[in-house]
């Protein structure tokens, strides 16, 4: 890998792309509701899912283009053998000024030290109830305890804060807000509550509810006031409590879309780069790559394909645009 900087990566609307997602397995152990359809088999095969050496060799291109965060996704990110050393490569990248990764938590209580130790600076956990019997009814498994712990083991091995992701869905888990936001207050997390993504037939029978109008009332009745958090750039709106001590945030991608500053592109699991969740533009870069590619001619097509990025999704004005679901995306 060479050290030298390249050309930032600037779409036509002016939005310098410095955030990355990537997707190292497109399966999980859990089958939340609106993710993934039950029976689904429409996984990537195991044998084009990127190598660490390929993974790497397209990073480090990102990485000297400007991309200054990553934040590795799944599917669930902790499935994925190796992660450790990939990881600590990741980490080692000159001008990486962020590594997060997203998780269920599931497998969290066995993986947070050595991921601390690898060089892993953040987790955003899902978590979307309390309650045992409501969890096994959105993910399919009885694994509540199991994220509960991992919280515990990633708390213990160092991660601060911890983001906490709620999907709420009216009729499913609304009613959980107040109990999930307690519980991040008392264990110093951070809760962002998020609008489900319309992203294939299981996210489109999802109706959220209005979360800026809930989070405003959350906040006046908490005492927690309009604040910025963390890297910049990113989605979602905070609120927190004078002292810092307590945190909330919300992410609404439909009724209040953030298009206008987004700074992000996605990699899939096989290489293929998506820029934008409610859009079907793609670059084949892992093909690219595998059939020879040098770096110059994979630089070439991640400028074409950054210039191409469209302006906004188009979730609400054609909602059967985009099929995929969420796991084949990234999260």
């Amino acid at each position: 890998m060479s050290d030298p900087l390249l050309p930032a990566l600037v779409d036509t609307f002016g939005r310098r792309i410095d955030y990355l997602r990537v997707s190292i397995t497109d399966r999980c152990d859990l089958r939340c509701t609106y993710c993934l359809p039950k029976g689904f088999k429409g996984y990537e095969e195991p044998a084009h899912w990127l190598r660490p050496p390929e993974l790497l060799r397209l990073l480090d291109l990102f990485v000297r283009s400007g991309v200054s965060k990553v934040r590795l996704t799944g599917g669930e990110p902790l499935l994925r053998g190796g992660l450790t050393g990939l990881v600590s490569g990741i980490a080692a990248l000159p001008g990486l000024r962020d590594l997060s990764l997203s998780s269920n938590g599931t497998q969290l209580a066995r993986l947070a030290g050595e991921l601390r130790e690898a060089g892993l600076q953040r987790l955003n956990i899902s978590l979307d109830t309390l309650d045992r019997g409501c969890f096994a009814r959105i993910t399919g498994r009885d694994a509540l305890g199991n994220v509960l712990e991992g919280l515990q083991a990633a708390q213990a091995a160092g991660f601060s804060p911890i983001k906490l992701n709620m999907v709420v869905q009216a009729g499913v888990n609304l009613d959980e807000v107040e109990s999930v936001l307690a519980f991040a207050m008392a264990n110093g997390h951070v809760l962002r509550l998020i609008e489900p993504m319309p992203m294939g037939s299981t996210g489109q029978a999802v109706t959220p509810p209005d979360l800026s109008a809930l989070g405003q009332s959350l906040a006046q009745q908490h005492g927690l006031l309009p604040c910025v958090m963390g890297q910049g750039g990113g989605p979602a709106r905070y609120w927190a409590s004078p002292d810092g001590r307590a945190s909330l945030g919300v992410i609404t991608p439909l009724s209040q879309h953030f298009c206008a500053t987004c700074n992000r592109v996605r990699l899939g699991v096989d290489g293929t780069l998506y820029l934008c969740l409610g859009q079907n533009d793609r670059v084949p870069l892992g093909p690219m790559l595998r059939a020879g590619a040098s770096d110059a001619e994979l630089l070439q097509a991640l400028h074409a394909g950054i210039a191409a990025k469209p302006e906004r999704h188009l979730f609400q004005e054609q909602p059967q645009h985009v099929m995929r679901f969420m796991a084949q995306t990234g999260g």
